[in-house]
């Protein structure tokens, strides 16, 4: 057998991710706070990157015809419009109606919500003598977690202050007076107690349910608990609404350290106007970017051939950027646009018309890769004419028909499931294998433990949690 070393050239295809190609994927997946933020930080490190102030390049366009009449004009004074500003005596806020328009944002219309820990410290400042009363409640309501219950004990607090724990039980009962009503309990059963006594509920066997029974409550155990406090099963039916109207989470309602608030911008739009859906992508707030003239200028001056290569180099990375976003742009309104003509009745008669929809159905529609539309749809948000929707929400599975055709999307079939439960008798509630059949004489093929998948996903109760006596 002949052994050596041999030279052969093959000819293979391979994917190269370029780096350009993975900055079109990563911009593609970005949702319209994310894209913000990388433009901002790609202003900051390519020099060839610029960005337009709209506001200020739509007034530039009216300075040209304005300027010449400001100059004529500045030094003469409209007496009549004085006059007439000071003809109402109500106040009024006087001032350029460009800037004041500027001025006003999202925030200007919104309320800064109260934290709990500064609720309460407030209530506590008014309600406390001495220094010794006031640093025990401070540590108290420091010491809440992200619920309204005191996370440690009497003991744990009297070390740490050295402090009676006669006095630390005193400043607690006053800070679980304050609002709101069951703050500063140490377990549920603690904070429910205080809400019914601050409601003046004299019935003792409420007290009594809220101590021992309320697991038995969670699984609406009414016949146990009647027959072992001797009671009627309409009063522990009347004892069991009033504790489901008591708050389990005093902090809910206000924000809290640990809270992280997102909020949510519509990456596209889709508007009913007469009769007809008109399709928005929402890029009104990304920054616009231009290519940098004074760089653009200093390429074909320089000698210097690394700062030539440097500037070459960003000019093409910013021009790329550029290019992408416009791609990323396009891709989404393609994809709504498709999502738009599969899913029309839906936009037209409401959740019960949603249609089977997947991934591969729309990439074929607009000619592109399922990883592609799973990127634009993936944490991007439309705003229609019935409300905000995630994109991923119009992708449903189907379930099949009596001809075993895909043609009822699970997205319709919980709405169905839902209304059916909505208008049940509360004396006989709906058993799974009962709405399984109900569905089945419409035509849906629909298996018991399909419908409690459903159920348990839209978090509705069992038949017998839901049956009141």
């Amino acid at each position: 057998m002949k052994m050596g070393f041999e030279l052969n050239l093959t000819q293979t295809q391979k994917l190269i991710m370029t780096p350009e190609l993975r900055q079109a994927i990563q911009i593609l997946q970005f949702n319209n706070v994310e894209l913000t933020e990388y433009i901002e930080k790609q202003l900051e490190v390519n020099p060839f990157l610029e960005s337009i102030d709209k506001n200020n390049e739509a007034i530039s366009k009216e300075d040209n015809h304005v300027e010449t009449s400001k100059n004529d004009k500045k030094d003469e004074i409209d007496w009549k419009d004085v006059i007439e500003k000071y003809d109402d005596i109500s106040y009024k806020a006087y001032g350029n109606a460009v800037n004041s328009e500027e001025k006003q944002t999202f925030e200007t219309y919104t309320s800064k919500k109260m934290s709990l820990k500064d609720h309460l410290m407030l209530q506590l400042g008014v309600s406390v003598k001495t220094q010794k009363e006031k640093r025990i409640g401070e540590f108290i309501i420091e010491s809440l977690d992200n619920k309204g219950y005191l996370g440690c004990t009497m003991q744990d607090i009297s070390l740490l202050l050295n402090e009676d724990v006669v006095e630390i039980e005193k400043i607690l009962r006053l800070v679980q007076s304050f609002d709101p009503l069951g703050v500063g309990a140490r377990n549920l059963s603690e904070c429910l107690m205080i809400q019914l006594k601050e409601k003046g509920i004299q019935d003792k066997n409420a007290y009594i349910i809220v101590e021992k029974y309320l697991e038995d409550v969670a699984t609406n155990k009414i016949q146990k608990i009647a027959k072992e406090l001797h009671i009627t099963v309409k009063r522990v039916q009347s004892i069991f609404d009033i504790i489901k109207m008591l708050e389990p989470k005093p902090a809910r309602g206000f924000i809290v350290d640990s809270d992280n608030i997102r909020y949510i911008v519509p990456d596209a739009t889709i508007e009913k106007i007469d009769g007809e859906y008109i399709i928005i992508v929402n890029d009104s707030n990304l920054p616009m970017l231009t290519i940098s003239g004074y760089y653009k200028s200093m390429i074909s001056n320089l000698d210097d051939k690394e700062a030539n290569k440097f500037l070459t180099d960003k000019l093409n990375s910013s021009m790329w950027l550029i290019k992408s976003i416009e791609q990323r742009r396009m891709t989404l309104y393609k994809v709504v646009e498709s999502i738009l003509k599969f899913q029309r009745k839906f936009f037209d008669e409401g959740n019960t018309a949603i249609k089977p929809l997947v991934l591969k159905d729309v990439a074929e529609d607009i000619g592109v890769h399922e990883s592609t539309v799973s990127r634009a749809t993936n944490g991007k948000y439309v705003q229609t004419p019935r409300g905000i929707f995630e994109l991923k929400y119009f992708f449903a599975s189907g379930l099949e028909n009596d001809n075993g055709i895909e043609a009822v999307s699970s997205t319709s079939v919980k709405t169905q499931i839902q209304d059916l439960i909505k208008n049940e008798s509360t004396q006989k509630p709906l058993s799974d294998q009962k709405i399984a059949d109900i569905l089945g004489e419409s035509g849906i093929n629909i298996s018991r433990r399909t419908v409690a998948k459903y159920r348990d996903e839209m978090r509705i109760p069992s038949s017998s949690m839901r049956r009141r006596f």
